[in-house]
């Protein structure tokens, strides 16, 4: 394929990647990978380096925006990544010695759990109920900006959190995707922190996640620059575009439609990996 024509499909697939990462949580490399893989022919490994930029430019371009809206909670962020990074240094390891057609099942099932999760009910309003004593020791309770003024939340169930943070983050280093269809189950479900602080969040702390895999990647040799290029300015604009229809629309009907994508995706990740 010309070098330009690849440029330019690269950029505009990181466009939408980045655009609904940002707006979902899930990091631009749920698009970034089936695009490499299935779309271009590229090895696994190849794509799963380039999802690692992919996610770390998404969490760049997404957090500075939600950080100045004031929604993003950073204690929060910072505590959780320490189980995140940990476990992304693993996965990573791990996924040196995968073969190939497991790591595309496994994230052919990863994709499908996105898919639900995009779609299923959230926790909007968060849990006003006494919190955990380790959230209040830690300060980690906060609050949101709304259309009805500002809501507080509190946190619960952070031992559980944490655990659940670990496996996002092997999840991460294996697949290159950030996890963040994880990162916010633990966060929304399991520590009742409303959907829009658990997404921002989550992007918050994807980036640190992927850079702590890059760094094995790009040892290994699986980060390729011609592919990385036009992947990142692509992405940070998508995912600036995303962070500011995030904030003002009602974005249901496009979670639907990610996730019809999602799932099509996954069908064919599994039906490749079994191939």
């Amino acid at each position: 394929m010309d070098i330009q024509l690849l440029t330019l499909i690269l950029f505009t697939g990181a466009i939408c990647a980045g655009l609904l990462g940002s707006l979902t949580g899930l990091g631009g490399g749920v698009i970034i990978i089936p695009l490499l893989t299935l779309g271009l022919g590229f090895d696994m490994r190849f794509a799963v380096g380039s999802a690692l930029v992919t996610s770390i430019a998404t969490s760049s371009g997404a957090a500075t925006a939600y950080l100045r809206e004031k929604v993003t909670n950073i204690r929060i962020g910072m505590f959780l990544e320490i189980g995140t990074t940990v476990g992304a240094v693993v996965g990573a390891l791990v996924a040196m010695y995968l073969p190939v057609n497991v790591i595309m099942l496994i994230y052919g099932i990863v994709l499908v759990f996105s898919a639900v999760m995009t779609v299923r009910k959230k926790n909007t309003d968060g849990n006003t109920s006494p919190a955990d004593p380790l959230a209040v020791r830690m300060k980690l309770n906060g609050s949101f900006p709304a259309k009805q003024g500002t809501k507080n939340y509190n946190v619960h169930n952070v031992a559980g959190g944490f655990s659940l943070m670990w496996i996002a983050g092997v999840l991460s280093g294996i697949l290159g995707i950030g996890s963040g269809a994880l990162k916010v189950l633990a966060m929304d479900t399991v520590m009742k922190i409303p959907f829009k602080v658990s997404t921002t969040t989550s992007n918050f702390m994807v980036g640190v996640t992927a850079a702590a895999s890059a760094v094995i990647y790009l040892q290994r040799g699986y980060i390729d620059p011609v592919l990385a290029m036009p992947i990142v300015p692509g992405v940070l604009l998508g995912s600036f575009i995303g962070s500011k229809i995030l904030m003002k629309v009602n974005t249901k009907i496009l979670r639907i439609i990610f996730a019809i994508l999602l799932a099509f995706l996954a069908m064919q990740m599994i039906y490749r990996s079994l191939s």
